[in-house]
């Protein structure tokens, strides 16, 4: 079984022809992700030469819009590689042609724009991941079949394994990722670290509670809002795997945004000893280090039997 998205599904991207978007083009289609179409209306009718897993050159088309790339490949995902005051035309658009997962790797969204698109997938029953994060990557269920890396999360750190891991912070994405390369992960999500994101903590960890192959959840939060209060409030009445997390900035000042738009202390809330404190009241350990943490997620595991 899968989590977030099915093996093999066949992959859209907005933002196919631009240069982030040919990088990491190729870069998924090399990941074994089935990329079936790119989405630019100034090139519709166009492809593109692309080199796959096996080595192959593949003819990419492009397509005017999300409507004609469904309707053509039957795409389940969009990853959107467009600059920031596109982007939420570009999400409606996808949202709208009903593809089931919108992966938003744009950073600098309006707030506005992604409360607008957000709120447009909630009602339309897509799942939004993003904005301004590092993607999703599901690793293959089976030995026959391909996972899906949608964004930028490198390839090759990790095999399947019985983790899932969701982050707000794409950087400690990949170093526990590392950290836990060992044992192995079911989907790494990138939450994303703005103000208003499409999968929250929250829902990450209840997307990983139902899904039978995810043994236990590495959370990594950050200064900033209360996703993390939320999440330690689910996980109290609803989880039953153990969660382990690791929280950024506990030596940051108040007042001041620490790289990601949502990464800001005010008025005394939001710090990451708030959020360890929530946390630990619920039982969830919290490291001090990604190496602390992943210890931690070790010692969950070994009480599993």
């Amino acid at each position: 079984m899968t989590v977030f998205i099915e093996d093999d599904a066949p992959v859209i991207v907005q933002g196919m022809t631009g240069h982030q978007g040919m990088t990491h083009t190729a870069r998924m289609l090399k990941a074994g992700t089935n990329i079936v179409g790119g989405v630019n209306p100034r090139k519709a009718g166009t492809t593109i030469a692309f080199e796959n897993a096996a080595g192959d050159m593949v003819d990419i088309p492009v397509f005017a819009t999300c409507d004609e790339a469904k309707a053509a490949t039957g795409a389940k995902a969009s990853v959107v590689f467009v600059p920031p005051r596109f982007a939420k035309g570009a999400v409606v658009e996808a949202v709208n042609a009903h593809i089931d997962v919108v992966v938003v790797i744009t950073e600098g969204i309006p707030v506005a724009d992604s409360a607008y698109f957000v709120e447009l997938a909630l009602q339309q029953g897509v799942r939004i991941v993003g904005p301004n994060c590092p993607g999703l990557m599901t690793l293959p269920s089976t030995e026959t079949s391909n996972g899906v890396n949608l964004g930028i999360i490198p390839d090759g750190i990790v095999g399947r394994g019985p983790l899932g891991l969701v982050s707000k912070s794409g950087t400690l994405t990949y170093q526990l990722m590392g950290e836990l390369s060992d044992i192995g992960f079911t989907a790494c999500l990138g939450a994303g670290g703005d103000p208003i994101v499409g999968t929250t903590l929250l829902e990450a960890l209840k997307a990983f509670e139902a899904d039978p192959d995810t043994k236990a959840v590495m959370m990594i939060g950050e200064i900033g809002g209360s996703a993390e209060q939320d999440a330690a409030q689910w996980a109290s009445e609803h989880m039953t795997k153990p969660v382990v997390a690791y929280i950024a900035g506990f030596t940051a000042p108040e007042g001041k945004q620490m790289g990601h738009a949502g990464a800001i202390v005010s008025g005394g809330k939001g710090t990451a000893q708030d959020k360890k404190e929530a946390l630990e009241a619920v039982g969830i350990r919290v490291g001090k280090t990604p190496a602390q943490a992943a210890q931690f997620m070790r010692e969950a595991l070994a009480t599993l039997g």
